[in-house]
């Protein structure tokens, strides 16, 4: 392929650099306009966008979700104008006045680029390092979807990924995680291009970021480019094309100066994230002959950037290539659709039977890490588009099934639905994402939920950009036993409900874990959290129509003997069992106990109120029983009732012992059932 895109033909560098600061001023003057912004970085990387955006993106402004276009992230979001100005200029659904609308309330031009708020975004970007851990995701998903569905002659999935990174984003520590795996990986369709200003908010950077960033990505085993010159635009499209035929990821190391073209704050801090000033804004408009006004683009240089007819050749040249596919592989070119379209097969109904089956077959005391695999040994192989992985903790999180095909071991060209991630918790939340965003791929990965710590904030996003990725966290809580306080969960079960958008199951047997999971696969607008057990736990007592209460995130589970309870007893996980145990012994008191299980708190709050009020009853007393921080239970339990939980770090010994030591036994949910009671009464 030629170097541009035939639309596109090569022109002068003067034209060139007209249209590179059609970017720079739609951005100074967007941040001028909120007074707010970073202007700094389109200045600086507006030349390397014009080379690519206008010389080799594949997309299509016409229909942003078009299956094969290349993806552009921002992972420096931060320069959020940079992106919006391209997008605008191209022919997105995204009009001026959007862009003199930037950051304002319900604007399509958010501060940091938000995916599903702008047409043409591809993922939501501003936490530094992200943007480019999702690339690699996307990437992956890329070459997986390719090695899945192209055969010969039919290279149906086909297409690039390109990122645009700063300092920032190689500060972080997540850029070590998922770029030393995109070169073990070989993800050759990965082009990242470094924005080597030497600046941050601070200052000069060389004071705390003094690495020989080309060194380190070839050590990854990345092909690395430059340093080149950024604004040089040649230097640039010689250096893309070099990438594009390369066998490895590729780094591209473009020099360049922030807020580039302004004569007092070019290269300094202070064009990072300031408005420039009305002054200033005056003497780049005559530094760099912009005789235009404010938000002003001349016809010429929107026809020049105009990508919409070529885009939709381009798309339309695939549709004919995908139709000649379709006829030579009717199967694959069905499944690859549905995918793409995040759609569940028409066999689901039969496999959800199948789960549910499985599950209540399972009879024996079971670790719900364990019951997780069974149900995944039914819907992996149900559903292709599940991608599993776990952190260096396969054996543990119990992640794998017998239908999973690692990476690592699969032959050449052989589907791969597994992969090892290493020690690499958020690098890989942040890959799951990347893939979920790219489509195809229903991802899901596992760690122990003591290192939830370490992915959070991927998880966050998961849930800020309501991507359907599930989170396998075992080990759930002190029950892991001997590890100790380093490994013990205490607070991350209620700090992970504190997520907006993010469904956190922590079920108590089999059929609450099958339940869970098919939640999660039918979940299309967020991620889904499970807590699951190290140690055993006994099947439950359900009725045939369990799982359809179950889905409701909070059920009756056993009820009072006269059906009229006096105290409530609910419970999650493990300690399901010691709330049925302490009802019992309520029992012989002569107190009748009704035991709730709560396995999803936000699933059960998202229930109409006759619901929640059929299963935790007005004016009835409440004990919530959880091995864990129990702040958050007091939203159920009232400030009259009573939590047993634990409000402080673990210890190192035999779980049962541990359990006893902090007081979480029926004994002692009795005792505190009978001091709600009491107060209760003594308020009658």
């Amino acid at each position: 392929m030629n170097a541009h895109n035939e639309l596109f033909p090569v022109i002068d560098p003067t034209q060139r650099r007209r249209l590179a600061n059609a970017i720079r001023f739609l951005a100074i003057d967007a941040v001028q306009a909120a007074n707010s912004g970073h202007p700094g970085a389109p200045m600086g990387m507006a030349d390397i966008a014009e080379v690519l955006w206008r010389g080799h993106l594949h997309h299509n402004p016409g229909n942003p979700h078009w299956a094969n276009r290349d993806r552009f992230v921002l992972s420096n979001g931060h320069g959020s104008m940079l992106l919006y100005a391209l997008l605008h200029l191209s022919g997105y659904a995204l009009p001026l006045e959007e862009i003199k609308r930037f950051r304002q309330l319900h604007s399509k031009t958010p501060g940091h680029p938000e995916v599903g708020y702008t047409p043409g975004v591809e993922t939501t970007t501003g936490p530094l390092g992200q943007g480019l851990a999702n690339a690699v995701g996307m990437a992956l998903a890329e070459t997986l979807l390719a090695r899945e569905f192209n055969r010969p002659g039919h290279d149906i999935i086909d297409h690039h990924t390109y990122v645009f990174v700063g300092d920032g984003c190689l500060m972080e520590g997540i850029s070590h995680e998922v770029c030393s795996l995109a070169g073990t990986l070989r993800l050759n369709k990965l082009i990242a291009f470094y924005d080597d200003n030497g600046i941050s908010i601070d200052g000069h950077v060389e004071h705390w970021f003094a690495d020989d960033t080309a060194r380190r990505f070839q050590a990854y085993g990345w092909q690395v480019i430059g340093p080149v010159d950024g604004h040089d635009a040649q230097a640039v499209e010689r250096a893309v094309a070099e990438a594009k035929t390369s066998e490895r990821p590729s780094l591209i190391v473009c020099n360049t100066t922030i807020g580039w073209g302004s004569p007092n704050k070019a290269g300094s801090h202070d064009v990072h994230g300031s408005a420039l000033g009305a002054a200033e804004v005056e003497a780049t408009r005559k530094a760099l002959d912009w005789s235009y006004g404010p938000f002003e683009i001349p016809q010429d240089i929107y026809d020049a950037w105009d990508a919409r007819a070529h885009g939709a050749r381009l798309e339309q040249a695939w549709n004919q290539r995908f139709d000649a596919y379709a006829k030579a592989h009717p199967e694959l070119a069905a499944a690859l659709t549905r995918r793409m379209r995040g759609e569940l097969p028409g066999d689901w109904a039969a496999a959800v039977q199948q789960l549910y089956a499985k599950a209540r077959a399972t009879s024996a005391a079971t670790a719900t890490r364990k019951a997780s695999q069974i149900a995944l040994e039914v819907l992996v192989p149900a559903l292709p588009e599940m991608f599993g992985g776990s952190a260096d903790l396969t054996g543990s999180n119990l992640t794998a099934v017998k239908a999973s095909q690692a990476w690592a071991t699969a032959k050449d060209g052989a589907p791969v639905n597994y992969l090892s991630y290493g020690v690499r918790e958020f690098g890989m939340a942040a890959m799951m994402n990347g893939m979920a965003l790219h489509g195809g791929f229903l991802p899901y990965g596992g760690t122990f939920l003591v290192f939830s710590d370490y992915s959070r904030n991927a998880v966050r996003m998961s849930a800020l950009m309501k991507q359907r990725v599930v989170h396998v966290f075992s080990h759930d809580s002190i029950g892991l036993g001997e590890d100790g306080p380093t490994h013990q969960a205490v607070e991350h079960a209620p700090s992970l409900r504190l997520i907006p958008n993010l469904d956190v199951w922590r079920p108590a047997d089999v059929l609450e874990t099958a339940v869970a999971w098919k939640h999660a696969v039918e979940r299309a607008d967020g991620p889904s959290a499970m807590l699951l057990s190290r140690q055993n736990l006994p099947a439950l007592a359900h009725p045939d129509d369990a799982e359809a209460a179950i889905e409701r995130g909070g059920y009756v589970l056993a009820e009072a003997a006269s059906g009229k309870p006096r105290v409530v007893l609910m419970a999650t996980g493990s300690e399901i069992e010691i709330a049925l145990k302490a009802r019992e012994l309520l029992a012989a008191e002569g107190v009748d106990a009704r035991v709730v299980s709560m396995p999803c708190t936000s699933v059960f709050d998202r229930q109409d109120a006759a619901w929640r009020d059929s299963v935790l009853p007005r004016g009835v007393a409440r004990v919530a029983v959880e091995a864990a921080q129990p702040d958050l239970w007091h939203k159920y339990v009232g400030l009259d009732g009573a939590v047993v939980g634990i409000a402080s770090f673990g210890e190192s010994a035999p779980a049962g012992e541990l359990y006893r030591y902090f007081g979480i036994t029926p004994e002692r949910t009795v005792q505190l059932a009978r001091e709600v009671l009491a107060r209760a009464g003594a308020a009658a």
